[in-house]
């Protein structure tokens, strides 16, 4: 009768996690080597700033081969103060590239949604461009528990 209760709390516990869709919690650790690389190449050399842009994404993804994501930047998207492109950046699948969006005031919000494959457990970083070329960037951790698009 134990197991069946430890199973009964288990499955509850992550159903209400994927019903509630919370956002995943802001990365502590600093970026790794390789999405520095890849944030710098992206904003040009230019600083890069935390802040202003919401990575949603679920903390525990239970299947990797198909997360949805939902990237938004606070902007009010006029000629005069607009988002021109947001990128998505993962650490550790075979290619750390997910998508780069472009976007003009005509939008009307700078919000994009998209699905994406996740081999492991790993840091992710949105980072979002102005029109005056500066940048800013959320980072989060996503623990997946099974993986997907892994190398041999």
């Amino acid at each position: 009768m134990k197991r069946r209760a430890f199973l009964l709390v288990s499955t509850l516990t992550i159903a209400a996690m994927h019903a509630c869709r919370v956002s995943a919690a802001p990365s502590r650790a600093p970026l790794s080597p390789t999405l520095e690389k890849l944030v710098q190449q992206f904003a040009a050399g230019r600083p890069v700033t935390e802040g202003r842009v919401k990575f949603d994404i679920a903390p525990l993804v239970d299947n990797g081969n198909s997360v949805p994501i939902e990237v938004s930047v606070e902007s009010p998207m006029t000629p005069a103060d607009h988002v021109v492109a947001i990128a998505v950046f993962n650490e550790k699948n075979p290619q750390n590239d997910v998508a780069v969006f472009t976007l003009s005031p005509a939008m009307g919000r700078a919000r994009v949604a998209t699905r994406m494959r996740l081999a492991i457990s790993q840091q992710l970083v949105a980072v979002a461009k102005m029109h005056d070329g500066q940048c800013f960037t959320h980072t989060v951790d996503v623990l997946v528990t099974l993986a997907s698009c892994l190398e041999d």
